[in-house]
């Protein structure tokens, strides 16, 4: 039998051998282990992590219905994690729809749980609806749960999944609550290293440690304990303890903490409608980066939706209402826009809704109209009464506004200024930028070089094809320190800005003007489709200034063009820290334990070169070892948690002094001596 659909003389099979025995039933937890990234994403760190994330999330659950507020979390001295609440447990008896306990159904099958609208069960809740505890369990060699109900110790131990025995009364105990103890499974979970060999990954400190924080502000009240017992001998376990009765004001204060407020405290407003929980907490600071976060059920919501889109409504309506009604701004001066109002504001929106609408699968944006109406409504109301109470810090608050009203009209000049200068020359793009002969911004890739030198070997030794070198002079300017109008006056920014194409869409503003047209912090509407590559590549020298001028671009990128990094364009490369050699052999080491383990290989006598700088290396050299895709190693930026990064960015790379001394003092064991 022939096909006209495939080439001439290509016949396709009688599917004689596709047959019912073809079809593979995955039972239980078997299609979790099958397809592990189907259910937590990844397999790498980020999907180990998720591990803890799960079961937290259930604990947490029964903190929003109001039976909990203590939840500890341990990493246990052989890495295996233990969570316990003091919640009501999980429910014993058996379930009539599955024949088991309700813990062995909680915990072996998928999308059972409270989540569901039973009753008894959680009117909002996080996590995977309902599919954490038994995707938890399919991923561990081995799970412990206990459970803390009516006077009794009921346990069961089960192993890849499966329950090994039955749920059985061990003891008596005052307690209520559940204790559950997994071993991740690391013929799961893996990395790898820069050599691309497969390494084993382990739970890391300040991701649990960051996370939990964060749940704990974003939970008014509950008390999260937090401890790792994976202690050298002699060293005491590291154990910490959050409790926020202020929730997310604190988490505002926490991170204005390198700030100067306009206003103490933060203003927070609180409503619950129509079964919508709405906490908001804002700040103004002295910055002109805006920093605004939001959560749906503790789900953070990087693109926002609509709680966001009725804060926003509210904020600038609210703040040019009061600026006309009190005179501080003429009429024929028109409107703020949202982005001046929010300049350098701090702002968390939290919400609890009992079905939430996320937009795609990856819960990234809200899409309930039902919560915008709410936010709105409580944003006005109070906000306007605090103005009204508090006249002299409302008025700082305009006065704020119009400052960076003006900033963006002299931005806007100054980039136009910078367009007909550029139009003079006859050429829109930095001459210096050595570009591609490709113009698929999805098979291109720029390259960010420090200094000429390294610029002349990166051209040399490039694929013309894909590849554009873009040489900057010197350490850009640090733009978490000055005026957004003073990027298009520099001229290394400036060149970025042109030849990476980051343009910022015309869009109505909530405000009714028009924001766009120029790049502002935290701009939210690049137009992606006007990138030139999709693969921006940090190449600087392994060095204290290669370090210093990396992070200087991190901070811009961060600031102004978030969504590059969100969208995963931009990498780190990674150039060889040594070239060993002995006779006709020669390897490249990439970090010092590479560099041991040649030297034991190689024997006596290694002639070995330590590069200091990019210039110093040929340009094949630079090609073979740093940007030859077939054999490079390239490491993508990523902002797993940007409010965390946001208070690292603005505590490094602020005016405050003190708060960076101490967290240089607290991190100095991590630093090397380079000599």
């Amino acid at each position: 039998m022939t096909n006209s659909n495939l080439p001439p003389g290509q016949n396709i099979g009688d599917g004689a051998d596709y047959t019912a025995s073809s079809i593979d039933v995955l039972e239980g937890l078997e299609a979790v282990r099958k397809r592990p990234g189907m259910y937590i994403g990844t397999t790498g760190p980020k999907g180990l992590h998720h591990l803890i994330w799960e079961i937290v999330d259930n604990s947490v659950d029964e903190a929003l219905a109001g039976f909990c507020n203590t939840i500890e979390v341990t990493i246990n001295s052989d890495s295996s994690v233990t969570v316990k609440d003091n919640g009501r447990g999980i429910p014993t008896g058996i379930v009539a729809k599955s024949g088991k306990s309700g813990v062995e159904t909680v915990f072996t099958i998928l999308h059972a749980g409270g989540k569901f609208g039973g009753e008894g069960g959680y009117k909002v809740s996080g996590g995977l609806h309902g599919v954490g505890a038994s995707v938890v369990n399919a991923l561990s060699t081995m799970l412990v749960v206990e459970v803390y109900k009516e006077g009794k110790i009921h346990r069961q131990v089960y192993k890849t999944g499966i329950a090994d025995g039955t749920l059985d009364v061990v003891g008596s105990t005052e307690l209520r609550g559940t204790k559950v103890t997994f071993w991740p499974d690391h013929t799961i979970f893996h990395d790898y290293n820069e050599e691309g060999d497969r390494i084993k990954i382990d739970f890391e400190w300040e991701v649990v440690d960051e996370r939990l924080r964060q749940m704990t502000f974003l939970n008014k009240g509950l008390k999260m304990i937090v401890t790792d017992n994976r202690t050298k001998e002699g060293e005491d376990p590291k154990k910490v303890e959050y409790h926020y009765e202020g929730g997310i004001a604190s988490y505002v204060e926490y991170l204005n903490d390198t700030r100067v407020a306009l206003h103490k405290p933060p203003i927070y407003m609180e409503a619950n409608r129509d079964g919508i929980n709405v906490e908001c907490a804002l700040q103004w600071t002295d910055l002109y980066a805006e920093s605004l976060y939001s959560f749906v059920n503790n789900i953070n919501t990087p693109e926002h939706g609509t709680h966001v889109n009725g804060f926003k409504m509210a904020l600038t309506r609210v703040i040019n209402e009061y600026a006309k009604k009190n005179n501080l701004v003429k009429e024929s001066d028109g409107n703020f826009t949202g982005e001046d109002v929010r300049e350098g504001l701090t702002v968390i929106v939290s919400v609890k809704v009992p079905e939430p609408q996320f937009e795609g699968q990856t819960k990234q944006k809200l899409g309930n109209r039902e919560v915008q109406g709410v936010v709105q409504a409580l944003v006005t109301e109070t906000l306007n009464d605090w103005l009204e109470l508090n006249p002299k810090q409302a008025k700082d608050i305009v006065l704020k506004s119009q400052i960076a009203k003006k900033g963006r009209e002299d931005a806007q000049k100054a980039r136009l200024l910078v367009r007909r200068a550029s139009n003079l020359e006859g050429s829109s793009l930095p001459g210096k930028l050595a570009d591609c002969s490709d113009r698929d911004p999805t098979r291109c890739e720029v390259y960010l070089v420090e200094g000429d030198s390294a610029g002349g070997s990166a051209k040399q030794g490039r694929n013309r094809n894909f590849q554009a070198i873009l040489p900057l002079r010197g350490k850009i300017l640090n733009v978490e320190r000055v005026q957004p109008s003073r990027i298009y006056e520099n001229t290394e920014v400036q060149a970025m800005i042109t030849a990476l194409g980051l343009i910022v869409k015309e869009e109505e503003d909530e405000g009714g003007g028009k924001k766009g047209g120029i790049l502002r912090p935290n701009a939210e509407n690049l137009d992606l489709d006007k990138l030139r590559y999709h693969k921006v590549i940090i190449m600087t020298d392994a060095d204290v200034d290669g370090s210093h001028i990396r992070t200087l671009l991190l901070t811009f990128f961060f600031r102004y063009a978030r969504q590059l990094v969100e969208k995963g364009y931009v990498y780190i490369a990674q150039p060889p820290l040594f070239k060993v050699e002995k006779g006709k052999r020669i390897e490249y080491c990439y970090n010092e334990h590479k560099l041991e383990a040649i030297i034991a290989e190689m024997g006596d006598k290694a002639i070995i070169q330590r590069f200091k700088g990019l210039g110093e290396m040929m340009p094949q050299q630079l090609w073979d070892t740093t940007m030859n895709p077939e054999t490079r190693t390239l490491k993508k930026v990523t902002v797993d948690d940007a409010s965390e990064a946001d208070h690292i960015f603005d505590l490094l790379m602020g005016e405050s002094v003190a708060p960076r001394r101490e967290f240089i003092e607290k991190h100095a064991h991590y630093a090397s001596l380079d000599v």
